[in-house]
């Protein structure tokens, strides 16, 4: 039950973060194209390999923390269920470049994001 708590705060927190975010970059943006999921994925990919190095060097967090920023706070962060739902939307409207530029981007440098995050961390801390 310890645990759940620790996940549904962090979650909470990951999720207020993300509206937010995603709110402020559509508004800055515009609408057309999800720019703010695509940041938020960037962005929680890039913390979580953060999160990731400095536990394996620095840092070992109890499990309940380790779930409330992993699980808890980054898995509400982070949106590949709304990933998949523009890419629908995407295809759905006609807009296969674009779509397909989506899903590239989205991967790609997500991917890189978290080994970026790695990178930069092990630097800064070893």
């Amino acid at each position: 039950m310890k645990l759940m708590l620790f996940v549904a705060a962090g979650g909470a927190i990951g999720a207020v973060a993300r509206f937010g975010l995603m709110s402020g970059i559509g508004h800055w943006l515009g609408h057309g194209f999800p720019w703010g999921t695509l940041a938020v994925n960037i962005i929680g990919s890039v913390l979580l390999g953060v999160l990731i190095e400095v536990s394996a060097l620095l840092w070992s967090p109890s499990p309940e923390v380790r779930a409330m920023l992993v699980v808890g706070l980054l898995g509400a962060f982070t949106t590949f269920s709304a990933f998949s739902m523009d890419t629908y939307i995407l295809f759905d409207r006609g807009m296969l470049f674009q779509a397909i530029g989506y899903v590239t981007a989205s991967v790609a440098i997500c991917v890189m994001g978290f080994w970026g995050g790695i990178a930069v961390t092990r630097q800064f801390l070893t």
